[in-house]
């Protein structure tokens, strides 16, 4: 079968799509043939290996993963102990090497995908949904008629954010650029705010909630558009980053909560079936429509990977492998 693979660290040049063995899943698994996979940052940051601290854990010379987690397809065949899914069932979940013919993964991490679904909404769904979805309801303990900003509201996890802040009752702020305003009011926001015109964090405005998707403002100027006791939860690291960078998102936030009586919270989205099962109905109802920017055949893998690192992705970018 065919699928992308990282042949060192770099640029998207490293990416190549190779003929490699199909999977044949294990007691446990599923194999699926693969409709489609959404891109994710991680995607890029393991290609680029930085910082440097990540090699570590991901392989010296080159990722240890194939590039893709999060796959919408068709079971093509199952383990001798999965029970929960039958050949030709409709699926998507997280898995490792989307961005394939055929990927495989547990049968715990799996949800039968909607009829209402389409499969490119489901391939959408369960990184950034999952950390959407987390973010507000679980790290930010959103309220109804809260008022509540999103901030990076035209990216992957944003556009999540700002419908699914929106069906839960808040009244929702967007921050994006110029060229994102209208899509950001499409989506639901109350109020879309230009970053390249107006500083959020300079306004009489304040708000309950902040969820910051892209992690480009320093916690001193996020706590002073946070209402006293008002949290900020940091759900997207910085574009560019050190290793005593990475150290400081994860601790800093920690460190600065409670001052003032204002939180402060960053988090890894732990993926649940329950979770996506939960997003897919809101998609089903239309309470929520992932946004997909554009879709690329396996071929062009490198060239998506290379779009999704320039920063300007608006929702989600797919890979179509047939």
């Amino acid at each position: 079968m065919k699928a992308a693979v990282y042949t060192g660290y770099g640029s998207s040049d490293v990416i190549r799509i190779e003929n490699i063995a199909r999977p044949v899943p294990g007691p446990h698994e599923v194999l699926i043939r693969v409709r489609a996979a959404a891109l994710n940052p991680l995607d890029w940051r393991l290609m680029r290996g930085r910082p440097p601290a990540v090699r570590l854990l991901f392989g010296l010379r080159k990722p240890r993963l194939r590039p893709g987690r999060d796959v919408a397809g068709t079971v093509e065949a199952i383990g001798a102990n999965v029970s929960a899914f039958k050949p030709g069932d409709a699926v998507f979940g997280p898995c490792v090497g989307a961005l394939a013919e055929y990927a495989y993964t547990k049968e715990s991490k799996l949800v039968l995908k909607p009829d209402a679904v389409t499969f490119e909404q489901a391939a959408a769904l369960p990184v950034a949904g999952s950390t959407a979805l987390q973010a507000l309801r679980d790290y930010g303990l959103i309220a109804r008629g809260q008022n509540v900003l999103v901030n990076g509201a035209a990216g992957g996890i944003g556009t999540f954010a700002v419908q699914i802040a929106k069906s839960l009752g808040a009244r929702v702020t967007g921050v994006c650029s110029t060229g994102n305003l209208e899509l950001v009011r499409a989506i639901g926001a109350d109020r879309a705010v230009d970053y390249t015109r107006e500083d959020f964090t300079r306004e009489t405005q304040s708000y309950d909630l902040i969820c910051d998707c892209v992690g480009n403002r320093p916690l001193s100027q996020l706590a002073r558009a946070l209402q006293p006791n008002g949290v900020c939860v940091i759900a997207g690291a910085p574009h560019e980053m050190t290793t005593a960078g990475l150290v400081a998102y994860l601790i800093l936030p920690r460190l600065a909560s409670r001052r003032n009586g204002r939180r402060f919270r960053t988090f890894i989205a732990r993926l649940s079936t329950d979770d996506l099962a939960a997003l897919a109905r809101l998609v089903s109802r239309g309470t929520i429509v992932p946004v997909i920017d554009r879709r690329y055949p396996l071929e062009e893998t490198a060239s998506a990977i290379a779009y999704l690192e320039a920063g300007h992705a608006r929702g989600k970018v797919l890979i179509l492998p047939q």
